[in-house]
Protein backbone atom coordinates (compact mmCIF):
# COMPACT_ATOMS: atom_id res chain seq x y z
CA UNK A 1 0.00 0.00 0.00
CA UNK A 2 1.17 3.54 -1.13
CA UNK A 3 1.85 5.91 2.00
CA UNK A 4 0.53 9.25 2.32
CA UNK A 5 2.65 12.12 2.43
CA UNK A 6 1.01 13.17 5.77
CA UNK A 7 2.22 9.35 6.68
CA UNK A 8 5.87 9.89 5.35
CA UNK A 9 8.66 10.66 8.26
CA UNK A 10 9.91 14.66 7.60
CA UNK A 11 13.79 15.47 8.48
CA UNK A 12 15.68 18.35 8.34
CA UNK A 13 13.56 21.99 8.30
CA UNK A 14 10.05 20.86 6.58
CA UNK A 15 8.05 22.52 9.26
CA UNK A 16 10.06 25.53 7.88
CA UNK A 17 7.23 26.50 5.24
CA UNK A 18 3.65 26.29 8.03
CA UNK A 19 5.94 28.62 10.34
CA UNK A 20 6.59 30.75 7.56
CA UNK A 21 2.89 30.74 5.86
CA UNK A 22 1.93 31.38 9.54
CA UNK A 23 4.19 34.70 10.26
CA UNK A 24 1.88 37.23 8.65
CA UNK A 25 -0.56 36.65 11.07
CA UNK A 26 1.66 36.93 13.90
CA UNK A 27 2.71 39.95 12.22
CA UNK A 28 -0.82 41.30 12.07
CA UNK A 29 -1.96 41.10 15.58
CA UNK A 30 1.23 42.38 16.44
CA UNK A 31 0.62 45.25 13.83
CA UNK A 32 -2.82 45.53 15.04
CA UNK A 33 -1.79 45.95 18.80
CA UNK A 34 0.52 48.14 17.96
CA UNK A 35 -1.38 50.31 16.43
CA UNK A 36 -3.97 49.90 19.18
CA UNK A 37 -1.47 51.04 21.44
CA UNK A 38 -0.64 54.06 19.95
CA UNK A 39 -4.31 55.70 19.61
CA UNK A 40 -4.41 54.65 23.81
CA UNK A 41 -1.20 56.66 24.23
CA UNK A 42 -2.39 59.62 21.79
CA UNK A 43 -6.21 59.69 23.89
CA UNK A 44 -4.75 59.19 27.13
CA UNK A 45 -6.36 62.54 28.17
CA UNK A 46 -9.62 61.92 27.21
CA UNK A 47 -12.06 62.02 29.87
CA UNK A 48 -15.23 63.51 28.54
CA UNK A 49 -16.99 64.69 25.48
CA UNK A 50 -15.89 68.29 23.16
CA UNK A 51 -17.78 67.57 20.18
CA UNK A 52 -21.00 68.22 20.91
CA UNK A 53 -24.37 67.85 20.79
CA UNK A 54 -22.97 64.75 18.52
CA UNK A 55 -20.73 62.90 20.95
CA UNK A 56 -23.52 62.81 24.09
CA UNK A 57 -26.33 62.07 21.74
CA UNK A 58 -24.43 58.46 21.00
CA UNK A 59 -23.75 58.49 24.49
CA UNK A 60 -27.29 59.17 25.72
CA UNK A 61 -28.52 56.40 23.43
CA UNK A 62 -25.88 54.01 24.42
CA UNK A 63 -26.95 54.67 28.36
CA UNK A 64 -30.64 54.01 27.59
CA UNK A 65 -29.82 51.01 25.74
CA UNK A 66 -28.47 49.36 28.71
CA UNK A 67 -31.12 50.36 30.87
CA UNK A 68 -29.74 53.62 32.05
CA UNK A 69 -31.97 56.84 32.37
CA UNK A 70 -32.49 58.56 29.17
CA UNK A 71 -33.10 62.28 28.41
CA UNK A 72 -34.54 64.86 25.71
CA UNK A 73 -32.50 65.43 22.60
CA UNK A 74 -35.59 67.18 21.14
CA UNK A 75 -34.57 69.32 18.04
CA UNK A 76 -31.19 68.10 17.82
CA UNK A 77 -30.23 65.69 15.04
CA UNK A 78 -31.06 62.13 15.68
CA UNK A 79 -28.36 60.22 16.30
CA UNK A 80 -29.30 56.43 15.14
CA UNK A 81 -28.57 53.18 17.41
CA UNK A 82 -25.74 51.23 15.36
CA UNK A 83 -23.20 52.60 16.81
CA UNK A 84 -24.42 53.27 20.62
CA UNK A 85 -25.51 49.52 20.03
CA UNK A 86 -21.48 48.91 20.14
CA UNK A 87 -20.80 50.81 23.53
CA UNK A 88 -23.88 49.53 25.40
CA UNK A 89 -21.47 46.91 27.49
CA UNK A 90 -19.29 49.87 28.73
CA UNK A 91 -22.70 50.70 30.81
CA UNK A 92 -22.90 47.50 31.92
CA UNK A 93 -19.37 47.64 33.68
CA UNK A 94 -19.73 51.43 34.88
CA UNK A 95 -21.86 54.35 35.30
CA UNK A 96 -19.14 56.87 35.88
CA UNK A 97 -19.22 59.31 33.34
CA UNK A 98 -15.28 59.61 33.16
CA UNK A 99 -14.77 55.91 33.32
CA UNK A 100 -17.57 55.35 30.73
CA UNK A 101 -15.60 57.96 28.48
CA UNK A 102 -12.37 56.07 28.92
CA UNK A 103 -13.75 52.74 27.65
CA UNK A 104 -15.41 54.45 24.88
CA UNK A 105 -11.84 55.90 23.90
CA UNK A 106 -10.20 51.80 24.50
CA UNK A 107 -13.63 50.58 22.22
CA UNK A 108 -12.69 53.16 19.52
CA UNK A 109 -9.29 52.43 19.25
CA UNK A 110 -9.53 48.60 18.76
CA UNK A 111 -12.35 49.28 15.92
CA UNK A 112 -9.87 52.14 14.08
CA UNK A 113 -6.95 50.13 14.33
CA UNK A 114 -8.56 47.03 12.64
CA UNK A 115 -8.15 49.15 9.76
CA UNK A 116 -4.36 47.79 9.54
CA UNK A 117 -5.52 44.06 9.04
CA UNK A 118 -8.32 45.31 6.96
CA UNK A 119 -5.96 47.10 4.23
CA UNK A 120 -3.49 44.38 4.34
CA UNK A 121 -6.39 42.25 3.07
CA UNK A 122 -7.47 44.58 0.32
CA UNK A 123 -3.57 45.01 -0.86
CA UNK A 124 -3.25 41.42 -0.92
CA UNK A 125 -6.73 41.52 -3.11
CA UNK A 126 -5.07 44.13 -5.16
CA UNK A 127 -2.09 41.42 -6.15
CA UNK A 128 0.33 42.78 -3.77
CA UNK A 129 3.07 41.17 -2.34
CA UNK A 130 2.84 39.82 1.46
CA UNK A 131 5.77 42.24 2.53
CA UNK A 132 4.29 45.42 0.38
CA UNK A 133 0.83 44.67 2.06
CA UNK A 134 2.51 44.63 5.43
CA UNK A 135 4.67 47.86 4.85
CA UNK A 136 1.81 49.73 2.97
CA UNK A 137 -0.99 48.65 5.48
CA UNK A 138 0.37 49.78 8.45
CA UNK A 139 1.32 53.10 7.05
CA UNK A 140 -2.33 53.41 6.04
CA UNK A 141 -3.38 52.82 9.44
CA UNK A 142 -1.79 56.03 10.62
CA UNK A 143 -3.80 58.13 8.73
CA UNK A 144 -5.87 61.19 9.91
CA UNK A 145 -9.29 59.91 9.23
CA UNK A 146 -8.65 56.68 11.31
CA UNK A 147 -6.71 58.51 14.43
CA UNK A 148 -8.87 61.34 15.33
CA UNK A 149 -11.76 59.98 15.28
CA UNK A 150 -10.52 57.22 17.47
CA UNK A 151 -10.30 58.61 20.84
CA UNK A 152 -13.61 60.24 20.36
CA UNK A 153 -16.85 58.99 20.89
CA UNK A 154 -17.89 59.10 17.43
CA UNK A 155 -19.68 56.84 14.27
CA UNK A 156 -16.63 58.23 12.50
CA UNK A 157 -14.18 56.24 15.16
CA UNK A 158 -15.70 52.46 13.10
CA UNK A 159 -16.91 53.52 9.92
CA UNK A 160 -13.86 53.49 7.99
CA UNK A 161 -13.00 50.32 9.36
CA UNK A 162 -16.71 48.91 8.34
CA UNK A 163 -16.05 50.29 5.04
CA UNK A 164 -12.77 48.41 4.27
CA UNK A 165 -14.98 44.88 5.87
CA UNK A 166 -17.50 46.41 3.42
CA UNK A 167 -15.58 46.60 0.22
CA UNK A 168 -13.43 43.06 0.84
CA UNK A 169 -16.81 41.37 1.50
CA UNK A 170 -18.21 42.68 -2.04
CA UNK A 171 -15.33 41.97 -3.47
CA UNK A 172 -15.27 38.14 -2.83
CA UNK A 173 -18.87 38.11 -2.98
CA UNK A 174 -18.45 39.21 -6.93
CA UNK A 175 -15.06 37.63 -7.23
CA UNK A 176 -15.55 34.20 -5.25
CA UNK A 177 -19.19 33.98 -4.97
CA UNK A 178 -18.96 33.30 -1.76
CA UNK A 179 -22.17 32.91 0.27
CA UNK A 180 -20.76 33.93 3.38
CA UNK A 181 -19.11 36.87 1.94
CA UNK A 182 -22.39 37.94 0.52
CA UNK A 183 -23.69 37.57 4.33
CA UNK A 184 -21.09 39.40 5.64
CA UNK A 185 -21.95 42.69 2.76
CA UNK A 186 -25.30 42.86 3.03
CA UNK A 187 -24.96 42.91 7.50
CA UNK A 188 -22.37 45.49 7.29
CA UNK A 189 -25.03 47.35 4.41
CA UNK A 190 -27.79 47.37 7.28
CA UNK A 191 -25.50 48.24 9.76
CA UNK A 192 -24.13 50.83 8.24
CA UNK A 193 -27.40 51.74 7.85
CA UNK A 194 -28.20 51.25 11.12
CA UNK A 195 -25.55 54.22 12.15
CA UNK A 196 -25.64 56.84 9.96
CA UNK A 197 -27.20 58.33 7.09
CA UNK A 198 -24.16 57.92 5.28
CA UNK A 199 -25.08 54.15 5.50
CA UNK A 200 -27.70 55.07 3.89
CA UNK A 201 -26.28 55.60 0.64
CA UNK A 202 -23.49 52.53 1.37
CA UNK A 203 -26.92 50.42 1.42
CA UNK A 204 -28.23 51.71 -1.49
CA UNK A 205 -24.72 51.27 -3.50
CA UNK A 206 -24.43 47.83 -2.26
CA UNK A 207 -28.59 47.10 -3.20
CA UNK A 208 -27.96 48.26 -7.02
CA UNK A 209 -24.16 46.65 -7.12
CA UNK A 210 -25.70 43.25 -6.28
CA UNK A 211 -28.75 43.40 -8.23
CA UNK A 212 -26.30 44.75 -11.51
CA UNK A 213 -24.16 41.73 -11.30
CA UNK A 214 -26.53 39.05 -10.76
CA UNK A 215 -26.04 36.35 -13.01
CA UNK A 216 -26.85 32.54 -13.59
CA UNK A 217 -24.15 31.37 -11.74
CA UNK A 218 -23.96 34.08 -8.84
CA UNK A 219 -28.08 34.34 -8.07
CA UNK A 220 -28.16 32.00 -4.50
CA UNK A 221 -25.08 34.00 -3.17
CA UNK A 222 -26.37 37.98 -4.05
CA UNK A 223 -30.28 36.65 -2.80
CA UNK A 224 -28.38 35.88 0.68
CA UNK A 225 -26.67 39.37 0.49
CA UNK A 226 -29.65 41.43 -0.01
CA UNK A 227 -31.08 39.10 2.42
CA UNK A 228 -28.81 39.54 5.01
CA UNK A 229 -28.92 43.64 4.24
CA UNK A 230 -32.73 43.94 4.40
CA UNK A 231 -32.56 41.73 7.61
CA UNK A 232 -30.33 43.65 9.37
CA UNK A 233 -31.59 47.55 7.93
CA UNK A 234 -35.08 46.29 9.52
CA UNK A 235 -33.93 45.20 13.21
CA UNK A 236 -32.19 48.77 12.76
CA UNK A 237 -35.14 50.80 11.86
CA UNK A 238 -36.67 49.15 14.74
CA UNK A 239 -33.61 50.23 17.00
CA UNK A 240 -33.76 53.72 15.86
CA UNK A 241 -37.51 53.87 15.99
CA UNK A 242 -37.14 53.29 19.92
CA UNK A 243 -34.24 55.62 20.44
CA UNK A 244 -36.27 58.38 18.41
CA UNK A 245 -39.63 57.84 20.27
CA UNK A 246 -37.48 57.54 23.82
CA UNK A 247 -35.47 60.37 23.20
CA UNK A 248 -36.80 62.56 20.94
CA UNK A 249 -40.28 62.83 22.10
CA UNK A 250 -40.72 66.98 20.77
CA UNK A 251 -39.40 65.17 17.08
CA UNK A 252 -35.63 65.37 15.79
CA UNK A 253 -34.25 68.14 13.53
CA UNK A 254 -35.65 67.10 9.66
CA UNK A 255 -32.75 66.94 7.56
CA UNK A 256 -34.21 64.50 4.96
CA UNK A 257 -36.79 67.62 4.85
CA UNK A 258 -33.98 69.76 4.40
CA UNK A 259 -32.14 68.05 1.92
CA UNK A 260 -35.73 67.33 0.01
CA UNK A 261 -36.10 71.28 -0.23
CA UNK A 262 -32.46 71.52 -1.35
CA UNK A 263 -32.19 68.99 -3.95
CA UNK A 264 -35.89 69.99 -5.59
CA UNK A 265 -34.46 73.42 -6.27
CA UNK A 266 -31.89 75.25 -8.33
CA UNK A 267 -30.24 77.10 -5.65
CA UNK A 268 -30.45 74.06 -3.62
CA UNK A 269 -28.78 72.15 -6.46
CA UNK A 270 -25.58 74.79 -6.42
CA UNK A 271 -25.24 74.53 -3.30
CA UNK A 272 -25.56 70.32 -2.96
CA UNK A 273 -22.88 70.09 -5.57
CA UNK A 274 -20.86 72.82 -4.55
CA UNK A 275 -20.71 71.26 -0.86
CA UNK A 276 -19.91 67.79 -2.47
CA UNK A 277 -16.87 69.52 -4.41
CA UNK A 278 -15.60 71.15 -1.60
CA UNK A 279 -15.50 67.60 0.47
CA UNK A 280 -14.38 66.32 -2.64
CA UNK A 281 -11.28 68.73 -2.44
CA UNK A 282 -10.84 68.01 1.42
CA UNK A 283 -10.25 64.10 0.82
CA UNK A 284 -7.68 64.58 -1.96
CA UNK A 285 -5.90 67.37 0.16
CA UNK A 286 -5.75 64.98 3.73
CA UNK A 287 -4.66 62.27 1.88
CA UNK A 288 -1.79 64.13 0.86
CA UNK A 289 -3.15 63.33 -2.67
CA UNK A 290 -2.94 59.91 -2.84
CA UNK A 291 -6.57 59.86 -2.92
CA UNK A 292 -7.02 61.74 -5.78
CA UNK A 293 -4.65 59.29 -7.27
CA UNK A 294 -6.81 56.15 -6.47
CA UNK A 295 -9.74 58.07 -7.63
CA UNK A 296 -8.13 58.71 -10.97
CA UNK A 297 -7.53 54.95 -11.03
CA UNK A 298 -10.99 53.99 -10.56
CA UNK A 299 -12.46 55.93 -12.99
CA UNK A 300 -10.10 55.08 -15.38
CA UNK A 301 -10.54 50.78 -14.45
CA UNK A 302 -14.72 51.33 -15.30
CA UNK A 303 -14.16 53.37 -18.23
CA UNK A 304 -12.34 50.96 -20.03
CA UNK A 305 -14.02 47.87 -18.50
CA UNK A 306 -17.28 49.51 -19.68
CA UNK A 307 -14.98 49.81 -23.49
CA UNK A 308 -13.84 46.22 -22.79
CA UNK A 309 -17.47 45.11 -22.42
CA UNK A 310 -18.28 46.39 -26.24
CA UNK A 311 -15.16 44.70 -27.32
CA UNK A 312 -12.37 46.99 -26.39
CA UNK A 313 -9.53 45.91 -24.68
CA UNK A 314 -7.89 48.20 -21.58
CA UNK A 315 -4.09 48.00 -20.43
CA UNK A 316 -4.13 50.00 -17.53
CA UNK A 317 -4.83 50.18 -14.64
CA UNK A 318 -1.86 47.20 -13.98
CA UNK A 319 -3.81 45.14 -11.48
CA UNK A 320 -7.44 43.67 -13.14
CA UNK A 321 -9.07 40.96 -11.35
CA UNK A 322 -12.22 39.72 -12.54
CA UNK A 323 -14.43 41.58 -10.26
CA UNK A 324 -12.08 44.55 -9.42
CA UNK A 325 -13.97 47.32 -11.77
CA UNK A 326 -17.09 46.55 -9.88
CA UNK A 327 -15.97 47.17 -6.16
CA UNK A 328 -14.37 50.27 -7.84
CA UNK A 329 -17.35 51.73 -9.40
CA UNK A 330 -19.40 51.03 -6.18
CA UNK A 331 -16.81 53.04 -3.99
CA UNK A 332 -16.69 55.44 -6.34
CA UNK A 333 -20.82 55.67 -6.44
CA UNK A 334 -20.57 55.77 -2.53
CA UNK A 335 -17.94 58.41 -2.10
CA UNK A 336 -20.11 61.07 -4.75
CA UNK A 337 -23.35 59.78 -3.17
CA UNK A 338 -22.18 60.48 0.50
CA UNK A 339 -20.69 64.16 -0.32
CA UNK A 340 -23.82 65.16 -2.49
CA UNK A 341 -25.96 64.11 -0.27
CA UNK A 342 -24.82 64.87 3.28
CA UNK A 343 -24.39 68.27 1.73
CA UNK A 344 -27.65 68.29 0.76
CA UNK A 345 -28.69 68.17 4.28
CA UNK A 346 -26.44 69.85 5.69
CA UNK A 347 -27.74 72.65 7.88
CA UNK A 348 -26.57 76.42 7.20
CA UNK A 349 -25.07 77.02 9.97
CA UNK A 350 -22.85 79.96 9.12
CA UNK A 351 -19.52 78.09 9.72
CA UNK A 352 -16.85 77.88 7.23
CA UNK A 353 -17.34 73.70 7.61
CA UNK A 354 -21.02 74.28 5.41
CA UNK A 355 -18.55 74.52 2.13
CA UNK A 356 -15.36 72.21 2.85
CA UNK A 357 -15.56 69.74 5.14
CA UNK A 358 -14.01 66.70 5.43
CA UNK A 359 -15.32 64.48 8.27
CA UNK A 360 -18.09 62.88 6.06
CA UNK A 361 -15.58 61.52 3.53
CA UNK A 362 -13.32 60.22 6.11
CA UNK A 363 -14.62 57.01 5.69
CA UNK A 364 -13.47 56.40 2.65
CA UNK A 365 -10.40 58.12 2.56
CA UNK A 366 -8.08 54.80 3.96
CA UNK A 367 -9.81 53.29 0.64
CA UNK A 368 -8.83 55.71 -1.97
CA UNK A 369 -5.52 55.78 -0.04
CA UNK A 370 -4.53 52.02 -0.48
CA UNK A 371 -5.56 52.52 -4.48
CA UNK A 372 -3.53 55.56 -5.01
CA UNK A 373 -1.06 53.16 -3.33
CA UNK A 374 -1.15 50.31 -5.46
CA UNK A 375 -0.98 52.83 -8.53
CA UNK A 376 2.14 54.13 -7.33
CA UNK A 377 3.85 51.23 -6.21
CA UNK A 378 2.63 48.66 -9.56
CA UNK A 379 2.00 51.41 -12.70
CA UNK A 380 4.66 51.92 -15.01
CA UNK A 381 6.94 55.41 -14.50
CA UNK A 382 4.14 57.52 -17.07
CA UNK A 383 1.17 55.81 -15.33
CA UNK A 384 2.28 57.02 -12.09
CA UNK A 385 3.03 60.84 -13.28
CA UNK A 386 -0.50 61.21 -15.44
CA UNK A 387 -2.26 59.75 -12.42
CA UNK A 388 -0.43 62.13 -9.80
CA UNK A 389 -1.40 64.82 -12.36
CA UNK A 390 -4.61 64.35 -12.67
CA UNK A 391 -5.03 64.34 -8.75
CA UNK A 392 -3.21 67.97 -8.83
CA UNK A 393 -5.69 68.69 -11.22
CA UNK A 394 -8.81 67.81 -9.86
CA UNK A 395 -7.45 69.16 -6.36
CA UNK A 396 -7.53 72.35 -8.32
CA UNK A 397 -10.85 72.00 -9.69
CA UNK A 398 -12.53 70.60 -7.08
CA UNK A 399 -11.23 73.30 -4.36
CA UNK A 400 -11.66 76.00 -7.07
CA UNK A 401 -15.32 75.81 -7.44
CA UNK A 402 -15.98 75.02 -4.03
CA UNK A 403 -14.28 78.43 -3.21
CA UNK A 404 -15.53 80.19 -6.07
CA UNK A 405 -19.29 79.32 -4.96
CA UNK A 406 -18.65 80.13 -1.20
CA UNK A 407 -17.10 83.08 -1.71
CA UNK A 408 -15.93 85.42 1.03
CA UNK A 409 -17.87 83.07 3.43
CA UNK A 410 -14.50 81.14 3.88
CA UNK A 411 -13.51 83.95 5.79
CA UNK A 412 -16.44 85.76 7.08
CA UNK A 413 -18.18 82.22 8.47
CA UNK A 414 -17.16 80.89 12.06
CA UNK A 415 -14.09 78.30 11.97
CA UNK A 416 -14.21 75.42 13.79
CA UNK A 417 -11.25 74.23 14.41
CA UNK A 418 -12.28 70.87 14.97
CA UNK A 419 -13.60 70.99 11.23
CA UNK A 420 -9.83 70.84 10.06
CA UNK A 421 -7.35 68.92 11.62
CA UNK A 422 -5.78 67.76 8.12
CA UNK A 423 -5.94 70.86 6.60
CA UNK A 424 -4.35 72.54 9.57
CA UNK A 425 -1.62 70.81 9.99
CA UNK A 426 -0.68 71.42 6.74
CA UNK A 427 -0.83 74.98 6.99
CA UNK A 428 0.14 75.22 10.74
CA UNK A 429 -2.49 77.62 10.91
CA UNK A 430 -5.41 76.76 13.09
CA UNK A 431 -7.56 80.19 13.82
CA UNK A 432 -8.48 80.13 9.89
CA UNK A 433 -8.70 78.73 6.87
CA UNK A 434 -6.62 78.55 4.74
CA UNK A 435 -7.11 76.68 1.68
CA UNK A 436 -4.71 78.20 -1.16
CA UNK A 437 -2.10 77.09 1.97
CA UNK A 438 -3.38 73.86 2.02
CA UNK A 439 -3.62 73.03 -1.45
CA UNK A 440 0.24 74.09 -1.91
CA UNK A 441 1.07 71.84 1.03
CA UNK A 442 -0.63 69.05 -0.40
CA UNK A 443 0.49 69.17 -4.15
CA UNK A 444 4.20 69.45 -2.35
CA UNK A 445 3.50 65.75 -0.31
CA UNK A 446 1.82 64.91 -3.51
CA UNK A 447 4.70 65.10 -5.35
CA UNK A 448 7.25 64.33 -2.67
CA UNK A 449 5.45 61.06 -2.30
CA UNK A 450 5.27 60.60 -6.50
CA UNK A 451 8.83 61.08 -6.56
CA UNK A 452 9.88 58.84 -4.05
CA UNK A 453 7.65 55.98 -6.42
CA UNK A 454 9.20 56.98 -9.48
CA UNK A 455 12.72 57.45 -8.75
CA UNK A 456 13.62 53.84 -7.33
CA UNK A 457 11.62 51.64 -9.00
CA UNK A 458 13.80 48.51 -7.33
CA UNK A 459 12.72 50.05 -3.42
CA UNK A 460 9.41 51.62 -4.25
CA UNK A 461 7.71 50.02 -1.62
CA UNK A 462 9.86 51.02 0.89
CA UNK A 463 10.25 54.83 -0.59
CA UNK A 464 6.15 55.20 -0.79
CA UNK A 465 5.81 53.70 2.52
CA UNK A 466 8.23 55.87 4.29
CA UNK A 467 6.72 59.07 2.22
CA UNK A 468 3.96 58.40 3.14
CA UNK A 469 4.72 57.65 6.84
CA UNK A 470 6.53 61.13 7.07
CA UNK A 471 3.74 63.23 6.86
CA UNK A 472 0.83 60.63 8.87
CA UNK A 473 3.67 60.35 12.08
CA UNK A 474 3.99 64.19 12.05
CA UNK A 475 0.08 64.48 11.95
CA UNK A 476 0.00 61.90 15.23
CA UNK A 477 2.74 63.71 16.67
CA UNK A 478 0.74 66.67 16.58
CA UNK A 479 -2.06 65.23 17.44
CA UNK A 480 -0.85 63.78 20.65
CA UNK A 481 -1.38 65.89 23.73
CA UNK A 482 1.73 67.61 25.11
CA UNK A 483 0.68 67.18 28.96
CA UNK A 484 -2.50 66.53 30.75
CA UNK A 485 -5.33 69.24 30.77
CA UNK A 486 -6.07 70.94 34.46
CA UNK A 487 -8.90 68.83 36.03
CA UNK A 488 -11.75 71.19 37.09
CA UNK A 489 -11.79 74.48 35.38
CA UNK A 490 -14.48 73.40 32.81
CA UNK A 491 -16.85 75.83 34.35
CA UNK A 492 -19.81 73.32 34.41
CA UNK A 493 -22.09 72.57 37.54
CA UNK A 494 -21.04 70.02 40.28
CA UNK A 495 -23.43 67.89 40.77
CA UNK A 496 -23.37 64.62 42.66
CA UNK A 497 -26.98 62.71 43.68
CA UNK A 498 -30.48 63.57 43.83
CA UNK A 499 -32.85 64.36 40.87
CA UNK A 500 -32.25 67.28 38.90
CA UNK A 501 -34.23 70.20 37.14
CA UNK A 502 -32.94 71.98 34.30
CA UNK A 503 -34.02 75.69 33.43
CA UNK A 504 -35.26 75.50 29.92
CA UNK A 505 -33.39 78.23 29.01
CA UNK A 506 -30.02 76.93 30.10
CA UNK A 507 -27.68 77.65 26.65
CA UNK A 508 -27.27 73.53 25.18
CA UNK A 509 -23.65 74.27 25.57
CA UNK A 510 -24.39 73.56 29.41
CA UNK A 511 -27.12 71.27 29.11
CA UNK A 512 -25.53 68.86 26.57
CA UNK A 513 -22.74 68.08 28.96
CA UNK A 514 -25.09 67.73 31.95
CA UNK A 515 -26.94 65.22 30.07
CA UNK A 516 -23.31 62.76 30.35
CA UNK A 517 -22.34 63.95 33.71
CA UNK A 518 -25.83 63.16 35.75
CA UNK A 519 -25.83 59.53 34.90
CA UNK A 520 -28.12 58.41 37.41
CA UNK A 521 -31.25 60.01 37.07
CA UNK A 522 -32.82 61.69 33.65
CA UNK A 523 -32.75 66.09 33.72
CA UNK A 524 -36.24 66.91 34.13
CA UNK A 525 -37.00 70.43 32.34
CA UNK A 526 -38.58 73.01 33.97
CA UNK A 527 -39.79 76.74 32.73
CA UNK A 528 -38.92 78.66 35.20
CA UNK A 529 -40.31 80.69 36.84
CA UNK A 530 -43.73 79.92 35.44
CA UNK A 531 -43.37 76.62 35.96
CA UNK A 532 -43.10 75.21 39.48
CA UNK A 533 -40.05 72.92 40.58
CA UNK A 534 -41.36 69.53 40.37
CA UNK A 535 -41.76 67.86 44.19
CA UNK A 536 -38.79 65.83 45.04
CA UNK A 537 -35.94 67.24 43.30
CA UNK A 538 -32.50 68.20 45.11
CA UNK A 539 -30.96 70.00 42.22
CA UNK A 540 -32.04 73.05 39.71
CA UNK A 541 -29.95 74.20 37.28
CA UNK A 542 -31.70 77.70 36.53
CA UNK A 543 -30.81 80.55 33.92
CA UNK A 544 -29.46 84.01 35.92
CA UNK A 545 -32.06 85.68 35.05
CA UNK A 546 -34.52 83.37 36.51
CA UNK A 547 -33.42 85.46 39.61
CA UNK A 548 -33.55 84.65 43.42
CA UNK A 549 -34.24 81.19 44.69
CA UNK A 550 -37.72 80.40 45.98
CA UNK A 551 -37.98 79.73 49.80
CA UNK A 552 -36.53 76.86 51.19
CA UNK A 553 -33.54 76.81 48.38
CA UNK A 554 -30.31 77.93 48.62
CA UNK A 555 -27.84 79.25 45.56
CA UNK A 556 -24.77 76.61 45.60
CA UNK A 557 -22.95 77.65 42.30
CA UNK A 558 -22.94 79.80 39.46
CA UNK A 559 -20.90 80.11 36.45
CA UNK A 560 -21.16 82.02 32.87
CA UNK A 561 -24.92 81.31 31.62
CA UNK A 562 -26.13 79.07 34.93
CA UNK A 563 -26.78 79.22 38.34
CA UNK A 564 -27.56 76.22 40.68
CA UNK A 565 -30.19 75.76 43.28
CA UNK A 566 -29.54 73.05 46.17
CA UNK A 567 -32.34 72.19 48.37
CA UNK A 568 -30.87 69.18 50.01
Amino acid sequence: MQSSVIDRPTTGPAPQPRRRALRPIWLLAGGWLAQVLLRLWMFRYHTGPVANPDEVGYLLAARLLAGGPGGDYSGSTFYQGGYPLLLTPVYWVTGDPVTVYRLVVVIGSLAAALAFPLAYLVLRRLSLGRRAALALAFVAGLAPSVLVFSGLALVDAVLPTLVLGWLLALHDLLERRSWAAGAVAGALSGLAMTMHLRGTVVMGVFTVTVLASLRRGSLRPGLVALGSGLLTAGAGTLLNGHLKAALYPGGPRDLSGLALDRLTGLDGQLRSVAGALGQLWYLIAATWGLAGIGIAAAVVLVVRSLRRARGSEATWPPVRPRALPVPAGALLALTLGIAYTSSAALPDEHRVGNYVYGRYLACVAVAWTLAGLVVLVRARRRTVLAAAAASAGTLAVSGGLAAWYAGDRLSRYHYIAFDFPETAFLTGVRDRFDMGGASVAALVLLTGITAAAVLRRKAVVLLAAAALAVPNVAFAAGLAPKSAPAAGQDGLPRISHGRVALDTRVSWRTWVHLIHRVHWTELERVNLPDQPIPRGVCTVVAAPEAGAPPAGWRVSGAGQGWVTWSAC
